[in-house]
């Protein structure tokens, strides 16, 4: 137990390491952010907006992409603690995963070659819209949902994952199913819907909170949790860290689809992305990214269909 442990500390102090390529941001100013012009999209009854713009339609090679292309690098807002969409190779030092994937297909198309064109910046959740809307990144490729009202602050690629909140258990602790919760201690990190969302699915479950998904993680390593439930992407590079963990294989208890997040202005490089995730589609690369990082923890996983009309 001391060396899972020690692993999983490990995997969070490397993940704060500098460099040029992951250049740590500070934490943002207390300055309030700029109020949010009125949508003329529709939300759908659970507040989900993930129609994008049409790749075929309008230009793809616009101003914004154009200076991206003339400072010589493209900047991406990145994690660089989640195990499997954006983490730091211990051995390497570099950063690894599913969300590291997409934004170097990005840079790719841009410069045709996405070594020495990218710039990681390692932010945090609550960095991302205000880096996208005052210019410090050009895309956030950081597990970030869709919704109606992100639509409203930034705009967003198609989807490129269909995430959902799942649950985290021991192997061999006899659970099996959503119905197996009963009476047991799941932890979600304080301040989410992880928990209330866990309780609808599962009401005679205990809900145990922690600061973040890593205290969760330990708590559960310590014999203080059964389970932890929160988005099966993050669950999938916890277990990836526990040998004796495994992500309940049930339907999602939530939708959660994660978009590339870009100024709502640069609609140019918005109709980008999407060109290159169709790319991706026809000739294989997302199937691949993912079998390489998420499929061996979340099982089979498929591209999501693109939904345009904006």
């Amino acid at each position: 137990m001391k060396r899972l442990l020690a692993a999983t500390a490990a995997v969070l102090v490397l993940a704060g390491c500098g460099g040029y390529d992951a250049t740590v941001v500070p934490p943002p100013s207390q300055t309030p952010a700029p109020a949010a012009p009125v949508t003329t999209k529709p939300c759908t009854n659970d507040g989900t907006e993930v129609r994008s713009y049409d790749p075929a339609e309008g230009s793809r090679d616009g101003a914004d992409v154009q200076r991206i292309r003339e400072r010589g690098r493209l900047v991406a807002g990145v994690a660089a603690d989640t195990l499997l969409l954006g983490a730091r190779n211990p051995d390497t030092g570099d950063l690894e995963g599913f969300d590291i994937d997409m934004a170097n297909a990005i840079a790719a198309e841009i410069f045709g070659t996405a070594e020495g064109h990218v710039e990681f910046k390692v932010i945090t959740a609550a960095d991302r819209i205000k880096f996208l809307q005052n210019g410090t990144i050009d895309v956030v490729a950081r597990n970030m949902t869709v919704n109606c009202a992100r639509w409203q602050l930034i705009a967003f690629s198609q989807v490129y994952f269909d995430a959902g909140q799942k649950v985290l258990v021991g192997k061999g602790s006899g659970i099996t199913s959503i119905e197996d919760l009963a009476g047991k201690r799941i932890c979600a990190p304080t301040g989410t819907t992880s928990i209330d969302n866990i309780q609808k699915i599962a009401p005679d479950a205990i809900p145990v909170e922690a600061g973040d998904n890593s205290a969760c993680m330990i708590k559960f390593q310590n014999g203080e949790a059964d389970g932890v439930s929160t988005d099966d992407t993050v669950l999938a590079g916890l277990a990836a860290q526990d040998p004796y963990a495994v992500v309940l294989d049930t339907a999602p208890l939530t939708r959660e689809p994660y978009g590339i997040g870009v100024n709502k202005d640069n609609v140019s490089l918005v109709r980008l992305i999407n060109g290159v995730l169709e790319d991706m589609r026809r000739d294989g690369r997302w199937q691949q990214y993912y079998d390489a990082t998420l499929r061996p923890f979340l099982g089979k996983g498929q591209q999501p269909a693109p939904l345009y009309g904006r």
